[in-house]
């Protein structure tokens, strides 16, 4: 392990001796720390692994400690102008900091920050998509640092999530609703049965009415087409006198009467639900980057598995929660409208966060964010797509 830090150290301090000009400031970094990710041990992990790499990369590091759940949406309300955002934690970190980004007034130009992640929770999802898998922690951590500084990026969709009174809340993964979700929760409480832990959560679950079912109704919108991606230099400025030009031409010539296009209605899609799981998920896990429409997968799972089947079935839903396995309904949108009957209970998993059950509006917001990402990894993406 320590060799494996002194190499990442070393591999950083070449980019901390790179000269810059004395007009140019220091990039500036906002680290994002939730000390209580994995049992209370992530502040350790972040200070032996990642901290060393960042303030030896030649970056003007400020770390901002979370003390309680909740505390990184206000932060990032508050948070001025910063180069970089970086989140040390799990996906409920994630979650926190990208819903406070773009909860802000100005979120249009916060979302273009580029944002680096440290997997240090307990579930890391993103870490798949962004880096190669490693079974060493200590490389695991010092590979994604290190990717941050090497500044490959990669366009992530966001679900923004809305209830009917609450303000909106985003996600880079997605929303889960029914029996794999709420057993899935319980499986900690069985540790005492190590290895069988998981199907025992799964088997006791069955003890409840049976089948399980999660009913309410379903509309949606198709995929929508991707636009071209913008270039990320804006071209320069005309001279005033082109300007003026241009604004003179367009004032003396008479334009001819624009005649009101007739707006088309959105053509939505209903249908009835009763399923023992319902998954709203991006396209995040298998990201794409020259893939023509944007949407997100919908998997409606028949409430008619037997008890065995669902036991079978929970070990790989905590592999994978979302994998939509054979007989589901699967459906792509760009957007939905969940509604449920009234006095339904349960919670929903929203990037592995707990949220109360309610109706819904699910909005993709293609492309909105960048992570930094290995630049293996990335190469990968796109041989993929070409092939």
């Amino acid at each position: 392990d320590n060799l494996l830090r002194r190499d990442a150290c070393q591999e950083a301090q070449a980019f901390g001796n790179q000269l810059i000009p004395s007009s140019m400031p220091l990039k500036k970094a906002t680290v994002f720390l939730n000390p209580a990710a994995c049992k209370g041990k992530a502040r350790n992990l972040f200070e032996k692994n990642a901290a060393p790499i960042l303030h030896l990369s030649g970056l003007d590091v400020t770390v901002v400690k979370t003390d309680y759940e909740g505390q990184a949406k206000k932060l990032l309300e508050l948070m001025e102008n910063t180069d970089l955002i970086i989140i040390a934690g799990g996906d409920g970190t994630v979650q926190e900091v990208i819903t406070g980004l773009l909860r802000r007034a100005d979120e249009a130009v916060f979302s273009k920050i580029p944002i680096g992640f440290i997997p240090l929770g307990k579930t890391c999802t993103l870490s798949h998509t962004l880096y190669p898998e490693s079974t060493n922690q200590v490389q695991h951590i010092t590979n994604a640092t290190l990717a941050i500084l090497k500044g490959e990026t990669v366009p992530l969709d966001v679900l923004q999530i809305k209830g009917e009174k609450e303000q909106p809340v985003f996600a880079v993964t997605g929303l889960r609703w029914g029996s794999y979700r709420d057993a899935g929760v319980k499986v900690s409480k069985y540790w005492y049965l190590g290895p069988l832990k998981t199907k025992a959560a799964h088997f006791f679950s069955t003890f409840k009415e049976w089948p399980q079912k999660h009913q309410g109704a379903l509309m949606y919108l198709g995929p929508t087409e991707r636009p071209p991606e913008e270039p990320e230099e804006k071209p320069s400025r005309p001279p005033l006198y082109v300007r003026l030009y241009r604004r003179l031409r367009l004032y003396w010539s008479s334009p001819p009467k624009e005649i009101p296009q007739e707006v088309t209605p959105e053509d939505w899609e209903e249908l009835k639900l009763s399923a023992i799981e319902l998954s709203i998920a991006t396209r995040n896990r298998q990201l794409d980057l020259t893939r023509t429409e944007d949407f997100m997968d919908v998997c409606i799972e028949a409430d008619t598995v037997s008890k065995g089947q669902f036991i079978n079935r929970g070990s790989q839903k905590m592999n994978d929660p979302h994998t939509c396995p054979e007989g589901s309904q699967c459906i792509q949108a760009s957007r939905c409208i969940l509604q449920l009957p009234e006095g339904t209970e349960g919670s929903f998993g929203i990037d592995n966060e707990e949220y109360e059950a309610m109706p819904v509006e699910v909005k993709l917001l293609p492309r909105k964010l960048r992570f930094f990402c290995d630049p293996g990894m990335r190469e990968q993406m796109l041989h993929a797509a070409v092939q």
